[in-house]
């Protein structure tokens, strides 16, 4: 479904532009897309088919790109797999997806689950084969689902957000909307991982407007530039954590940045002072800010007009065909000025969690996509975020569940109560906090707790700072530790509650 309206389209109307790029080596999109029908083959030869699942434990590069896109291809539900995660978070992700095959890079965590098909990517080259797949052959089911984009559950349970090709068809034209590509051959540039829905789908968009795509396996200011420069970058997205890095790179006006034109960035707003650095080290780039989940795709954008005093923290306006709204605690929608949950309805909406019918019963109500985000929208149709229904902090561009880390800390013998939450951070947005209170005659210090939940989960959910408290951490009457007392000394003087 997807090949016919992205990479099939690239290849129709743009067959001998650069479509992937390496190094400075380029594919054109005729070549892209016969490799991609020879990786089609090749899964075929190895008995996947439609429905069946494919893991992906890779850094950005092109083989992800081609891979993702013989799945589409082919019907496969690719799993991309957050490489950051522990060996054991990617053991849950591949328990509750039930892949048949997992392809990955040896640098990365060694999942213990053992499955039917496996290829370690980097000792063994992707191998094409001499198969060829004809188009009469991919798959088209708009319905279908195209990947399973896991993100942890508030306990620490996987949860798959079921994306179907309909949804990254919504998603391209959303895309296109923000980052507003011309058929003049742009040039996208993967920096963002692509396992992340801020990233993902513009391996779709790109081709669909005929734009070459680059990637980076690793974000570094270096890395960057020298990239945008040898490539001629036009579009990219990054988190505010990357424009940071930028800012401070001093070594940046060595390189020829003139050729990109729009920076999407995402994950959480960026701070004025932070806006006023990229705009003095990048004046002719178009900053956009983009808010979505991984459920929804992009849902608001604030093109760089709009980045104004009046409206800097706010995460902008809804794009056609998506309908946000604030909703009370029954679900009715409220006036503007008033606060209340943003909720969502559109073609771009997932179709629910993988395998977990609970968790999608809670996350729709009356036909509308609850987005755990409290906040409310001006009279100019301006959305504002000021507080999380979900027990969730935003690091670095990262989803991390408060009841995750505090699941695993309360596993340690010494730990007898334990509240985690964010707290502003003007690098990483929010840094992730642990109040602690210790059974009686142990001991442990902040430490020993901090290598204690770095052997169990991903770096970016390990608590930055460890606190303990000598009394019983605040509760409400119904006993429930009310982390909102204890965030309040921390984000006493800021503008917002959450970044």
């Amino acid at each position: 479904m997807i090949h016919a309206h992205s990479l099939g389209r690239g290849a129709r109307y743009y067959s001998e532009r650069a479509a992937l790029a390496e190094d400075g080596n380029s594919l054109s999109f005729a070549e892209l897309e016969g490799r991609v029908a020879r990786v089609a083959a090749k899964l075929k030869e190895t008995e996947f088919k439609a429905g069946d699942r494919l893991a992906l434990l890779l850094p950005n590069s092109p083989e992800y790109i081609e891979l993702i896109y013989a799945c589409s291809w082919l019907g496969v539900i690719a799993v991309p797999i957050n490489v950051r995660l522990s060996a054991t978070e990617i053991d849950r992700v591949l328990v509750d997806a039930a892949p048949r095959g997992i392809i990955r890079d040896s640098s990365l965590a060694t999942p213990t689950a053992r499955l039917p098909f496996e290829k370690v990517l980097d000792q063994d080259p992707l191998e094409l084969g001499d198969g060829v797949l004809p188009d009469a052959e991919a798959v088209y089911d708009p319905d279908a689902v195209l990947a399973l984009i896991y993100t942890s559950g508030t306990t620490g349970k996987a949860k798959g957000v079921m994306v179907t090709h309909a949804n990254i068809l919504a998603n391209i034209h959303h895309f296109n909307y923000w980052m507003r590509y011309t058929e003049k051959g742009a040039v996208y540039l993967h920096a963002a991982p692509l396992f992340h829905i801020a990233d993902f789908p513009a391996m779709f968009a790109a081709p669909a407007f005929g734009a070459g795509q680059v990637t980076i396996s690793k974000f570094s200011p270096e890395n960057f530039c020298g990239t945008v420069e040898r490539e001629c970058v036009s579009h990219t997205v990054l988190v505010p954590t990357m424009i940071n890095l930028l800012t401070q790179f001093g070594d940046i006006k060595k390189y020829d940045l003139t050729s990109l034109a729009v920076l999407g960035y995402g994950g959480s707003p960026i701070a004025p002072d932070l806006m006023r650095r990229a705009k003095e080290v990048l004046p002719n780039v178009n900053l956009v800010q983009v808010y979505g989940l991984s459920e929804t795709g992009f849902l608001t954008g604030l093109q760089s007009s709009e980045h104004t005093a009046s409206h800097v923290l706010s995460c902008g306006r809804p794009c056609p065909g998506i309908d946000l709204a604030v909703a009370d605690e029954s679900g009715n929608t409220v006036e503007h000025g008033q606060h209340g949950e943003l909720v969502a309805r559109g073609a771009n909406v997932m179709r629910g969690y993988w395998q977990n019918a609970e968790e999608t019963g809670l996350a729709f109500r009356n036909g509308w996509f609850r987005t755990g985000d409290v906040g409310y929208q001006d009279a100019e149709g301006f959305f504002y975020i000021l507080d999380r229904l979900k027990d969730m902090i935003v690091t670095g561009g990262e989803n991390v569940y408060s009841g995750e880390v505090e699941g695993v800390l309360y596993t340690h013998p010494a730990v007898r109560e334990a509240a985690v939450f964010g707290i502003p951070d003007h690098k990483w947005g929010e840094l992730v906090m642990a109040c602690v209170v210790l059974k009686t005659n142990r001991s442990v210090t902040s430490d020993e707790l901090i290598a204690f939940c770095r052997q169990r989960l991903a770096t970016y959910k390990i608590p930055r700072r460890v606190e303990f408290e000598a009394a019983d951490l605040p509760k409400s009457g119904s006993g429930k530790i009310l982390k909102r007392v204890l965030r309040e000394r921390y984000w006493a003087h800021e503008t917002r509650e959450v970044s």
